[in-house]
């Protein structure tokens, strides 16, 4: 049974879900990175910029940040150097308009855009000195990876090892209604912030494309997944958007094996986002629920900086590459 009972240890003091997720983003100190940025074009003639770094290994790791987020973002920095050190090439993919320049298309992107990781997926394995691929998503990215996986089942390259994610929201419709309550106002408002600036920057790009006359008095994601996020990216109204790019629903398909860390007390999550039942039927789904972590914290005191969940990751998929 892929359940595990987890190692993790919250230290004196990160004992809460809020002070875990608040810490980290605010306040850890990691080194930067020496990124070589590389564009790809994308199948509908958009771009996605990709963060390449590493010994020039024979095996990669392929990162994927969460809302809003990007390869500067220091839960990125910090798991590029964890699998550094341990001789792993790193690939940190930046989602459509997050890399530093807006994307070309109308669309941008959102929970269950698995294509555009598959289009990077696609990108690395074409490289001839990568035997080996590895992937690791946070929140946004690490249901983005989980449901590629799901959608790909057999079909995934027999070169892609394993996957490790993070504070997944895997039931997007209990973690998005979660996060539009009133506890969880700061973080929505800091989402929020972001997204309107860049629904402002689109219907500048695309003039008559875009209604923003209630942009600004909009406060949570249904509020914004039904005006925005849902019509631009083929779905019927948020609800639906939720249910579709949910990747609770593909747990059960994943053929290789993939790991899923959330915490009991990650403010963002919700209902069917600690999925016990897929697994216990599919070996191939881990599933690690520690008693703190917050969203995307696991802090760690001492290891040279190193989070719990970098060291998580990287022996997690340093034995499945062998």
């Amino acid at each position: 049974m892929p359940f595990v009972e987890s190692t993790y240890q919250a230290p004196w003091g990160f004992s809460n879900g809020h002070v875990q997720s608040i810490y980290p983003a605010v306040w850890r100190q990691v080194p930067p990175v020496e990124w070589t940025r590389r564009r790809i074009d994308t199948p509908d003639g958009d771009f996605l910029d990709l963060d390449c770094a590493g010994p020039r290994s024979n095996r990669v790791v392929i990162l994927s940040h969460g809302l809003e987020g990007n390869s500067r973002q220091p839960y990125i920095r910090g798991m590029a150097h964890a699998f550094m050190k341990r001789g792993w090439d790193v690939v940190a993919w930046n989602c459509r308009g997050c890399s530093g320049e807006m994307n070309r298309q109308l669309r941008f992107y959102h929970s269950g855009s698995s294509d555009d990781l598959g289009t990077v997926l696609a990108e690395v394995l074409q490289q001839d000195r990568w035997k080996q691929a590895a992937l690791v998503g946070f929140s946004l990215g690490g249901n983005q990876t989980l449901k590629l996986l799901g959608e790909r089942g057999d079909a995934v390259d027999e070169r892609v090892v394993g996957a490790a994610t993070f504070s997944v929201p895997c039931d997007l419709v209990a973690s998005s209604l979660c996060l539009g309550e009133w506890q969880n106002r700061l973080y929505m408002a800091r989402f929020m912030k972001t997204l309107r600036q860049k629904v402002i920057e689109k219907e500048r790009m695309f003039p008559g494309e875009l209604d923003i006359a209630a942009l600004g008095g909009m406060r949570t994601f249904r509020q914004f997944d039904d005006r925005y996020t849902a019509p631009l990216h083929g779905f019927r109204d948020a609800m639906d958007y939720w249910q579709q790019s949910g990747s609770g629903r593909l747990l059960a398909d994943i053929r290789v094996p993939a790991l899923m860390v959330n915490a009991w007390d990650d403010p963002f999550l919700a209902g069917r986002c600690f999925p016990r039942e897929e697994a216990e039927t599919n070996p191939n789904f881990w599933l690690e629920t520690p008693r703190h972590g917050g969203h995307v914290g696991f802090v760690t005191r001492g290891r040279g900086g190193e989070y719990w969940s970098e060291t998580r990751a990287v022996e997690f998929l340093t034995e499945l590459a062998g």
